[in-house]
């Protein structure tokens, strides 16, 4: 499977820039590979108090991943504001390429930026089957909880999170990380903003594609526009979780 890493700038609040801008990119990206994986609130940035950008899911945003992923013939990954019965979420998406979705939102909300003010919290996972993979998809602020990204009896080979993480935090983003890597015996792709958002807050990127044992199968410079593709293959992973049975001795988590 080829998956492509696609970080970037977010206009602040503006849809119409921020759609135009992946519409292009996506265009160039056309035949050359399978899944795109986009930054968190991709379509708006992390404007967690402008509950007027929340979309259904028949708004603007869903209609719009669904027609680009049945264009261009390729998946789509990232997250927006959702609205859904009155109550505000931070979704993550998983778009096929025959327009099929699936969501579920963020689990853990980020209480020192406001989030859990105007969002309410997911109690779904996501794992899409695709390419030969099983991918759960988490957003930001998750990567921090191991007890909700646990991978029990390998349900899923890559866990990929979207972001908006601050530079002056990004050595956690990157330790983290790394963490989830070796405690989940997985591929990890985490996708991150850059530029500086509406509130003055800087982001410097960082993002990054590593192998189950945390090494880095692509690194990303800081503070720029990076868009980097790479071709995964589930049998190195699958011959490591043979040859090194980790998960077999791991807790059995129930979440309440």
């Amino acid at each position: 499977m080829k998956i492509t890493l696609v970080q970037d700038i977010i206009h602040w609040a503006d849809k119409t820039a921020n759609l135009q801008k992946t519409e292009k990119q996506l265009t160039e990206l056309a035949g050359k590979t399978n899944l795109v994986v986009l930054p968190e609130m991709f379509s708006t940035g992390f404007c967690t108090d402008q509950l007027e950008l929340a979309e259904t899911m028949e708004g603007q945003t869903v209609r719009t991943l669904q027609k680009w992923a049945q264009t261009y013939n390729l998946a789509i990954t990232g997250s927006f504001i959702a609205n859904e019965n009155n109550k505000i979420f931070n979704r993550g998406f998983f778009v096929f390429p025959d327009g099929k979705i699936e969501t579920a939102d963020k689990r853990h909300l980020f209480s020192m930026g406001g989030e859990d003010q105007y969002f309410s919290a997911g109690d779904r996972k996501l794992i899409a089957n695709y390419c030969g993979f099983n991918i759960r998809l988490l957003v930001c602020y998750d990567v921090r909880f191991p007890v909700w990204a646990r991978n029990l009896n390998n349900e899923y080979d890559l866990l990929i999170y979207v972001a908006n993480f601050p530079k002056n935090r990004i050595n956690s983003w990157d330790i983290l990380l790394q963490a989830r890597a070796i405690e989940n015996q997985v591929y990890v792709c985490g996708v991150n903003r850059v530029g500086t958002d509406g509130l003055s807050i800087d982001y410097n990127g960082h993002s990054t594609l590593l192998d189950f044992k945390a090494t880095p199968l692509l690194s990303f410079p800081e503070n720029e526009t990076s868009i980097q593709t790479y071709e995964l293959n589930p049998e190195p992973l699958l011959k490591f979780r043979e040859k090194s049975a980790f998960w077999k001795d791991a807790d059995k988590f129930e979440i309440i």
